[in-house]
């Protein structure tokens, strides 16, 4: 199976730039898989397309200001450093730029010296190993330095970080949001509680894995990067009610598809388990945990693009995109939702 399968044109006014007020009033685009229908409704409805005993799974990973901008100690020359993934107290896994010129040994400074860090290594994705030294919090001096991690296609300032947080994010760690979550409100969550449909959350910390971009010319030649994940025994209590009494289990976004599914390959079942995860799911990928998803569209030739066929079908998807550039609909991060039943 080749990448170039997954490719489709999106005119680049229809990259999302700012959300949308409110959350919960953006597009949805409903995709039927088992006949084919297409329905365009307003996110806020998806309650109608729930049923009382199903669950609702949410990834309350919560985004860090991951963004740092710097400079070489010993040259001045400006560096941004993404943070991915915590190794140890002090060291970080990170995504560098401009990578070429920041080798292992090389000092930077962020905040006129109020974070000094040392690259110890290189990654295997070609990342960078950096150990950072300060004095106090590392955590308060992130939110003093550290900047909101929108991604590159995103040319427009936002206001409020909390836009690009999830209303339930609790447990920080992300390098990038679960956006499928960005149009939930608590208004909205308390409807769908009312009708009868359990809610939980699991977490998985959003990094590399996610948004690395495909770069191997067959699908199967690529690796997905490690992302850390924690399941509760009352995420899976309640997955597992809802299946006993003949419910789906909905996921809230790829990164709980992939977490659920994951511990579901790892141990022949689904229990409460933490650790890494680097599940990649292409089409023939045979879901055990999920019945349903609502996701957000995606970059072509993504990961999450060939997950979403994995789940509905390669060309079902794209003809569902295909309508939704016809339409008009808002792409990516900040963009219109899809539920895929």
């Amino acid at each position: 199976m080749k990448v170039a399968e997954f490719d489709y044109h999106l005119p680049e006014e229809l990259i999302a730039q700012a959300p949308i007020e409110p959350r919960d009033a953006s597009r949805l685009m409903v995709l039927h898989r088992n006949t084919g229908l297409l329905e365009h409704r307003v996110f806020r409805d998806v309650v109608d397309y729930l049923e009382p005993q199903d669950v609702l799974v949410l990834n309350d990973t919560r985004v860090i200001p991951a963004r740092l901008l710097g400079t070489k100690r010993d040259t001045g020359a400006r560096v941004e450093v993404l943070l991915l993934r915590r190794v140890s107290q002090d060291t970080w896994e990170t995504l560098v730029k401009p990578g070429r010129r920041v080798r292992p040994g090389a000092l930077l400074e962020f905040g006129e010296g109020r974070l000094m860090a040392r690259v110890k290594d290189v990654t295997e994705a070609g990342g960078r190993l950096i150990e950072f030294k300060y004095s106090g919090v590392f955590e308060s001096i992130l939110d003093e330095l550290g900047q909101m991690p929108l991604p590159p296609y995103i040319h427009s300032k936002l206001d409020d970080g909390e836009r690009y947080q999830t209303v339930y994010a609790r447990v920080e760690g992300s390098a990038a949001a679960p956006t499928a979550g960005l149009h939930f409100t608590p208004e909205l969550l308390g409807t769908i509680a009312a009708k009868g449909v359990s809610i939980c959350s699991i977490t998985l910390h959003v990094g590399l894995g996610t948004f690395r971009p495909v770069k191997v010319e067959n699908v199967a030649d690529h690796h997905m990067h490690g992302e850390y994940y924690t399941v509760s025994q009352a995420a899976v209590d309640a997955i597992q009610k809802a299946r006993l009494a003949k419910g789906r289990v909905v996921a809230v976004g790829t990164t709980t598809t992939r977490t659920l599914e994951g511990i579901y390959r790892k141990h022949g079942a689904l229990v409460a388990d933490s650790g890494w995860t680097d599940i990649f799911i292409y089409p023939g990928f045979a879901f055990s945990v999920v019945d349903a998803l609502i996701t957000n569209f995606h970059l072509p030739r993504s990961t999450l693009l060939m997950l979403v066929s994995a789940l509905a079908g390669k060309d079902l998807i794209l003809r569902g995109y295909q309508e939704a550039v016809r339409q008009r609909y808002r792409f990516f991060s900040f963009g219109d939702a899809m539920l895929i039943m």
